[in-house]
């Protein structure tokens, strides 16, 4: 957190960090770490996550919102000038906003400013230079969007969408021909993690994106992600190189010792020599796949 504009007591805010520690959002985690201790937080009821908005809970018979504006708007909160002109600066800087509304009142602002790993911008270069596309999809504002993309290098954003419509874009893309691979951490990334052809969570996210995903990454790291493709593709290709000479090998040394050149060439291979090739095969499948080992 970075800045903020609040109205929030100390026991609110108390309340709004046990609020947060009910989510399985990343952002949730960073909020936390600017508010009081939840232990004397009043008593919360009826905490509710909505996926690609933020929490719903009750505290102190009071109904609040936490999350993201959208989150307020379908509550039916009204949100005035100066709050939103807030927002927009600290959108222009990069940082993502956070709201919070009790009893249909917008009650404070927090603003929240990505730290990108050094590693990110070489991870989308591997990736692209591959010939792989890079497209970049977020719950978050459109300028904030544009900013984080362009310091990492990525040209397609996608700004201000619900879990769904990531899912939604991937399928599409998947109509189109394209093998499509997603990369995710929280709950809102689990149904677009679900509907690619190959699904990436980080390490450090949500269980949920965690038990969706193929693979998990386990040093949260993007860096990982090109490694991780290389590797994929190094072991199609030993998979296709050990079925080939698997079958040249049995083609060829089956029919040849049942004396399939013996009418043209009087040649016959004796079955001890056959099968001693057949074993050769498998030497030589594992002793190929052992490669991967390097590099």
């Amino acid at each position: 957190v970075v800045d903020r504009w609040t109205d929030l007591t100390h026991n609110e805010l108390a309340a709004l960090a046990a609020i947060e520690q009910r989510s399985t959002h990343p952002l949730a985690r960073a909020l936390m770490n600017a508010l009081p201790d939840p232990a004397g937080a009043a008593p919360i009821h009826a905490v509710t996550e909505v996926p690609g908005e933020g929490m719903q809970a009750t505290v102190n018979g009071a109904r609040w919102l936490v999350g993201n504006r959208r989150a307020l708007e379908s509550g039916g909160v009204r949100i005035d000038r100066e709050h939103s002109l807030r927002e927009r600066e600290w959108q222009e800087r990069g940082r993502t906003t956070v709201w919070v509304a009790a009893n249909g009142q917008v009650r404070g602002l927090f603003a929240l400013e990505d730290v990108l790993r050094s590693s990110a911008p070489l991870a989308i270069a591997a990736l692209k230079e591959t010939g792989i596309p890079v497209y970049m999809q977020t719950g978050d504002g459109a300028r904030m969007a544009r900013q984080v993309a362009a310091a990492v290098g990525i040209e397609h954003v996608r700004a201000e969408v619900s879990p769904k419509d990531k899912a939604a874009f991937v399928q599409g893309l998947r109509e189109q021909g394209a093998v499509v691979a997603m990369v995710g951490d929280g709950v809102n990334d689990a149904a677009a993690l679900a509907a690619a052809d190959v699904s990436f969570a980080m390490g450090q996210g949500s269980d949920v994106a965690m038990g969706v995903a193929h693979i998990t990454l386990l040093a949260g790291d993007l860096a990982a992600l090109p490694k991780a493709v290389r590797l994929s593709r190094r072991t199609m290709r030993t998979i296709r190189q050990n079925l080939f000479w698997a079958f040249v090998y049995n083609v060829i040394s089956i029919p040849v010792a049942a004396g399939v050149l013996q009418p043209a060439l009087g040649f016959t291979l004796d079955p001890m020599w056959a099968g001693l090739a057949m074993a050769f095969s498998s030497i030589s499948v594992v002793l190929n796949s052992l490669r991967l080992r390097i590099g």
